[in-house]
């Protein structure tokens, strides 16, 4: 019988931390992309190969698209490394859990059985986490390059009512960019895990494969929206208060 759980499912338990199948995806997903780095890492030549052709035109392509956004080569390439790397984790993790056999291998017996892995991003747990981790990053940046007091004086200005009303609007605005970066990229990735089980059901044969290729290309969109969508923050935050 098809089962579909909001929330991702604990698997088992370190101590009295429970870790959900979502969880274990994620880590193995760090695990993934740390042994890439390594391999790429000692691939590297003066010269390039083929595939560092292309890795160098992923990373050029890239901070070309931040410099349109930041309007500064310099600050595209400080801010380049969080910014891609949420990118690569989001877009492995969306991949990764769209591979054939993720959702069959269970843990448990009967009516318990839950899959051992799901993809992390159909968790809210772990898009809010990224979410909180972009927002943040977004402040800091915006401290180190503004001053600690100027980035304050944006949420908590006191020179009159209207300009402390502006501040409180702020706060509100940044809880709704944690918010809004969250719960788009897990309902979307969700919406796709609930669609290809619901297909894999009832044809689950030959149908679900356009579907998979639909969820790949959402995959790859809901990583670049995410990564675009800080890109604009980081932006947004490094401006004075007149621009």
């Amino acid at each position: 019988m098809l089962s579909i759980s909001l929330r991702a499912e604990p698997i088992f338990s370190i101590g009295s931390f429970p870790v959900t199948n979502a969880l274990f995806m994620s880590f193995l997903v760090l695990c993934v992309l740390i042994v890439i780095g390594f391999i790429l890492r000692r691939r590297l030549t003066t010269i390039p190969g083929p595939g560092q052709n292309v890795a160098e035109m992923v990373v050029e392509g890239s901070l070309g698209i931040m410099d349109s956004v930041l309007n500064d080569r310099r600050r595209s390439e400080q801010y380049f490394p969080l910014v891609f790397t949420v990118f690569i984790f989001i877009l492995f993790s969306n991949w990764l859990g769209l591979l054939p056999g993720v959702g069959s291998f269970v843990v448990g017996s009967g009516a318990s059985s839950v899959p051992l892995l799901r993809s992390p991003a159909s968790d809210l747990n772990f898009t809010l986490a990224l979410a909180l981790i972009a927002i943040t990053f977004v402040n800091i940046a915006s401290a180190a390059a503004l001053g600690v007091r100027h980035r304050l004086s944006t949420f908590f200005n006191f020179h009159g009512p209207i300009e402390f009303f502006v501040g409180i609007l702020e706060i509100v605005s940044e809880f709704a960019k944690i918010i809004s970066l969250s719960f788009r990229l897990f309902g979307n990735v969700f919406a796709g895990e609930v669609l290809l089980a619901i297909m894999a059901f009832l044809v689950p044969y030959v149908i679900p494969l356009p579907f998979i290729f639909l969820e790949i290309f959402v995959g790859f969109i809901q990583a670049l929206i995410f990564a675009m969508l800080t890109t604009v923050f980081v932006g947004m935050a490094l401006a004075g208060h007149g621009e």
